[in-house]
C-alpha cells in the first residue's frame, strides 16, 4: 500500500509540479523521491516535524485534486494501457479493424 501511494505522489507531482509552491515541490521532493524523513526535511528547512507533515499533507490533497479535475495522470495511464494493446496486437496483425479502434481510442485521449 505504502509503495502505491508512493508510486502515485510520484506521478501527481511530475504531473502537476508546475502547480505547487517552492516550498511544497521541495517538501514533496525531498520526502517522496529522495526518501528523507520528516525530521530530516525539517531539520534541512529549520522547521517543526509537524509544521513539514502538514505540509506534505495538504500538498497530497492538493496534487490529488489536481488529478481529480485535470486527469492527467488517468490519460496517461489508459495510454499507457492502449499502447501495450497495441504492441501485442501487432505482433498479429490480422485484425486491422480492432487496431484501427486502438489507435483511434489513443487519439480521443489528447
Amino acid at each position: 500500500m505504502m509503495l502505491e501511494k508512493t508510486t502515485r505522489m510520484n506521478y501527481l507531482l511530475d504531473f502537476y509540479q508546475s502547480l505547487l509552491t517552492p516550498k511544497q515541490k521541495s517538501y514533496m521532493s525531498l520526502y517522496y523521491l529522495d526518501d528523507f524523513s520528516l525530521g530530516e526535511i525539517a531539520e534541512e528547512f529549520e522547521v517543526s516535524r509537524q509544521a513539514v507533515y502538514d505540509n506534505i499533507k495538504r500538498t497530497e490533497a492538493m496534487l490529488e485534486e489536481y488529478e481529480e479535475k485535470l486527469g492527467l495522470l488517468k490519460k496517461f495511464q489508459e495510454r499507457k494501457k492502449i499502447i501495450e494493446q497495441l504492441k501485442q496486437l501487432s505482433k498479429t496483425v490480422s485484425d486491422t479493424e480492432e487496431l484501427r479502434i486502438l489507435i483511434q481510442a489513443l487519439e480521443k485521449l489528447d
